[in-house]
């Protein structure tokens, strides 16, 4: 299992504000969380999404496509994965275990 965090970034928007072009990517990811392929979590600033590796490249190349859709020529989409296969590790295990930490001191 894998976790990715992913940033889709429109360029060339006929305003600031992108929240249409994020509401629409979200479309995307419940539609995967229907499914049942993945599980993932909007933050202020990207999206984390977790999985099989092989479904979070499709469900990435999905979300890159969506502003394409909507009329924008230009889309910059940044990827880091964390991808560690000895042991199983959710998004809130990871959260969880620095909290305990912090919570030790």
């Amino acid at each position: 299992m894998a976790i990715v965090d992913v940033t889709v970034i429109p360029i060339g928007t006929e305003t600031p504000s992108v929240s249409k072009y994020v509401a629409s990517v979200q479309k995307v990811l419940r539609k995967y969380q229907d499914e049942g392929k993945i599980r993932f979590q909007l933050t202020p600033m990207n999206t984390i999404i977790e999985g099989e590796l092989p479904i979070l490249f499709e469900v990435i190349q999905e979300m890159h496509e969506v502003p394409f859709s909507e009329g924008i020529h230009r889309v910059a989409t940044t990827i880091r994965i964390d991808d560690r296969r000895d042991v199983k590790r959710s998004m809130e295990y990871k959260v969880d275990r620095v909290t305990s930490l912090l919570n030790e001191d």
